[in-house]
């Protein structure tokens, strides 16, 4: 008994042997990987991790092995860049051999590869150029979209005066007016807050959402292999995003039957055309399954996004009502109370631009960005990192910089002004990444930052149901980012109007 004990106990030290000996050939077989805490078997540095706070564990491993360096998740070398320099060198400087999405397990399960948000290759590239070239022929920079935004504002200051200064959560009117925009560029319309299928498409958005910052699918993305066959969360998200399919294929049937090939009205109209214009093309990539996954991928990035920052940002400004006084007092000098904010005014308003800079600098929304992959073998800096090797961009590196944002854990809009008060522009601003594959709404969500933010706060004068000193302004870690703690608020209507 004793001997087979003995001997078991030595299999399992030989087969970790041998595991760890093929984790050193993977990383220098067919490269020289950066340097970077040795890894364990099959855990690979997860010990040397807070999956609670992932970010900052990475930059703290930084301080030891330089700004660009190598951990394993499980048995996969990754490699992560720190700092402006860094990020930089590789999404600019060299862009194109970084330009692929990174492995993400239970994405790659959802999407298999398409869409515009997770893929790579050619197909994200005729995506990307589809997407860039429909948001801006409906109007992305212009005149139209900018009015549409405007009408969006109007219909969530109506909602919020519904409120009647009573505290209220903000969390649900402020997903609504974001994904009405984003619904007036796929589906040509937008939908009252309370009609039964908007309400059943802001579920969906949101429980996707929610999901995918539960610790489960962290494990998922860690043994994929093992835990898909397990019972999980993971078969919500599955079905969660099946049924957000559903709904897009049911927009674009009814768009099939009015569809006028000569007069798009919309996203979808224009994919649709596209399809039929290279319907005998062999492996056109514009099919119906990349449609329902790059529609797909633009409502998640341009609603949850640009939902989180604005409330994210009131509760920050809340926090700091000497703050919010400042952006009122430049409301009243350049926009007054007679007509609605516009986008020129943003010229006129160096504070409330370096305020909303500075939010979206301090909340450090996707502080780990989404991962990158090269498409080659890629010598950078002294080293060959092979092909597919996965890259983490450490965007909060750059948003926090010290040098360039001084003390950047205060919220501090002085960070974007200079000594005249005017604004000032930073290269370090990198809340959309950079590079080839920075994000292809960051337009659209700097407009509706600006158009929302200002609508909000030349009707409204924020007021806390609690002290200032009770106001945690904290994220709470979600899985791609970070989110604000659960909060209330009351919008007193502003006694100028």
């Amino acid at each position: 008994m004793a001997l087979s004990v003995v001997t078991a106990f030595g299999l399992v030290f030989c087969i970790s042997c041998l595991l760890l000996i093929s984790a050193w050939k993977k990383a220098f077989g067919r490269g020289k990987l950066p340097p970077g805490p040795v890894p364990l078997p099959i855990i690979g540095n997860i010990l040397q991790l807070d999956m609670k706070n992932f970010p900052k564990s990475l930059c703290t491993l930084a301080k030891i092995y330089g700004p660009v360096f190598t951990l394993y998740l499980g048995s996969k070398p990754i490699v992560v860049l720190h700092g402006y320099k860094a990020m930089k060198e590789a999404l600019i400087d060299h862009g194109e051999e970084f330009a692929n999405r990174g492995s993400f397990p239970i994405i790659d399960a959802i999407n298999k590869g398409l869409g515009l948000t997770f893929s790579s290759g050619e197909r994200w590239k005729q995506m990307r150029h589809f997407s860039l070239m429909t948001l801006k022929n409906f109007g992305m920079g212009t005149r139209s979209i900018e009015e549409r935004v405007q009408e969006e504002a109007k219909y969530l200051v109506q909602a919020l005066k519904k409120d009647n200064g009573m505290p209220c959560d903000p969390t649900f009117i402020l997903g609504c007016a974001p994904c009405n925009v984003i619904c007036s560029i796929i589906f040509q319309k937008r939908f009252e807050y309370h009609n039964q299928k908007f309400l059943h498409l802001m579920e969906l958005l949101d429980e996707k959402s929610k999901i995918l910052s539960l610790p489960w699918i962290q494990i998922y993305n860690l043994f994929p292999a093992l835990v898909r066959h397990l019972p999980g969360s993971h078969h919500k998200l599955f079905k969660n995003c099946q049924m957000l399919h559903d709904f897009i294929l049911e927009e674009v049937k009814e768009h099939q039957k009015a569809l006028d090939p000569n007069n798009p009205r919309d996203l979808i109209d224009s994919f649709l055309i596209k399809m039929e214009k290279e319907k005998e093309k062999p492996q056109s990539e514009f099919t119906m399954e990349n449609l329902t996954f790059t529609t797909s991928d633009i409502f998640a990035a341009g609603t949850v996004t640009t939902s989180t920052t604005l409330r994210y940002g009131l509760l920050i400004l809340l926090k700091h009502p000497e703050v919010t006084d400042k952006i009122h007092e430049e409301i009243d000098r350049v926009i007054g109370h007679n007509r609605s904010p516009c986008l020129k005014d943003r010229n006129s308003m160096p504070y409330t631009d370096a305020v909303i800079h500075e939010i979206q600098r301090y909340i450090d929304l996707v502080p780990a960005n989404l991962t990158h992959s090269v498409t080659r073998d890629t010598k950078f800096r002294q080293y060959l990192i092979p092909k597919g090797t996965t890259i983490i961009p450490l965007l909060k590196s750059v948003l926090y910089d010290d040098e360039e944002f001084p003390n950047p854990d205060k919220f501090d809009p002085g960070h974007f002004l200079d000594e005249s008060g005017n604004f000032k522009k930073s290269d370090y601003f990198m809340p959309f990444s950079a590079g080839k594959r920075i994000c292809v709404g960051e337009g659209l969500a700097r407009m509706e930052l600006f158009l929302f933010f200002t609508t909000i706060l030349q009707n409204f004068t924020l007021k806390s149901p609690v002290d200032l000193k009770y106001i945690d302004t904290t994220p709470v870690a979600n899985g791609f980012g970070n989110i604000p703690p659960s909060f209330k608020l009351c919008f007193l209507p502003s006694s100028k109007m």
